[in-house]
């Protein structure tokens, strides 16, 4: 991508994005993310109906007059993107590939959280860490948080979710609102979760969503006879007879597996957790995951 297309990608989608977050999602992401809790605003007398259990009693030995401690909401939050740039995320069959639908919907978070007055900040993973984009405000970061998920180049090819969890709990030493966003296929032979532990460390230390990005050719095989399918992340070749309805199922079957697991271990933790296609448009799921909190 030469920097005038990356430019006007970052643009066109800052514009999007700008608009989704001022027109839909502001006032949905204020009430779904609340702040730490209440902060220390200031002292006032004692009004009919005030809490006794606010009673300020230095304050109120003081002056000799009753007085209350008056607290307001802790409003701003710090909000982490869990980016997956690994290789799968350069797959899409219709319209646009995963990582530029992960783009986009990370965008609309970060847009959102910055109409909000909140720090965003983004982790770029692979196998491994990639990048660290420290929690910062303002529409400059929020452009090279964009900027850095479209355009950078990952040195490694796998993926690792663990790691990118663990990395979030050392990271990351307060409470933060964390938004995974991958495809989740991160698992063994049989479809099983690789990153149950780092996942059951985070979700109780941050406040973390996973929004789990697929396209429609993942889930089946078509039927296209003999053929040569790489896998992306480790570049493993080998031919597959997509004419076997036995093949197709198969594949079908592990698919399924290793997204019902992925489901179970989330409801295990109660993490709010929504699908996304690429084929999909993201605002009315973004909105059920918002309503559910």
């Amino acid at each position: 991508m030469t920097p005038e297309e990356l430019i006007k990608k970052v643009r066109k989608i800052e514009i999007k994005t700008k608009a989704l977050s001022h027109q839909i999602f502001a006032g949905e992401y204020h009430s779904a993310f609340k702040g730490r809790g209440m902060a220390f605003s200031e002292v006032r007398e004692y009004q009919w109906g005030d809490d006794v259990r606010n009673m300020d009693w230095n304050v109120t030995a003081r002056m000799s007059a009753p007085y209350v401690k008056v607290f307001e909401e802790e409003r701003e939050l710090t909000v982490v993107l869990l980016v997956d740039i690994s290789r799968s995320g350069l797959f899409g069959t219709i319209g646009k590939t995963k990582r530029e639908q992960i783009a986009e919907i990370a965008a609309t978070l970060a847009f959102s959280a910055i109409l909000n007055n909140d720090k965003v900040g983004c982790i770029l993973f692979s196998d491994r860490v990639e990048k660290f984009i420290p929690p910062a405000k303002g529409r400059t970061h929020f452009l090279h948080i964009i900027r850095e998920i479209l355009e950078y180049e990952p040195e490694s090819d796998g993926t690792d979710i663990g790691e990118a969890l663990r990395f979030l709990t050392g990271a990351i030493k307060k409470k933060c609102t964390a938004f995974l966003l991958s495809d989740m296929l991160d698992t063994e032979a049989d479809g099983a979760p690789r990153y149950e532990q780092a996942l059951k460390v985070s979700v109780n230390r941050h406040d973390l969503s996973v929004i789990r990005i697929s396209d429609p050719r993942e889930k089946t095989l078509p039927n296209v006879g003999l053929v040569n399918a790489k896998d992306a992340e480790t570049g493993a070749s080998r031919w597959i007879n997509t004419a076997s309805r036995s093949v197709r199922d198969a594949y079908a079957g592990w698919f399924r597996s290793s997204t019902d697991q992925a489901n179970r271990l989330f409801l295990k933790y109660q993490i709010d957790h929504v699908d996304i296609g690429t084929d999909e448009d993201y605002v009315r799921s973004l909105m059920a995951l918002f309503h559910r909190r």
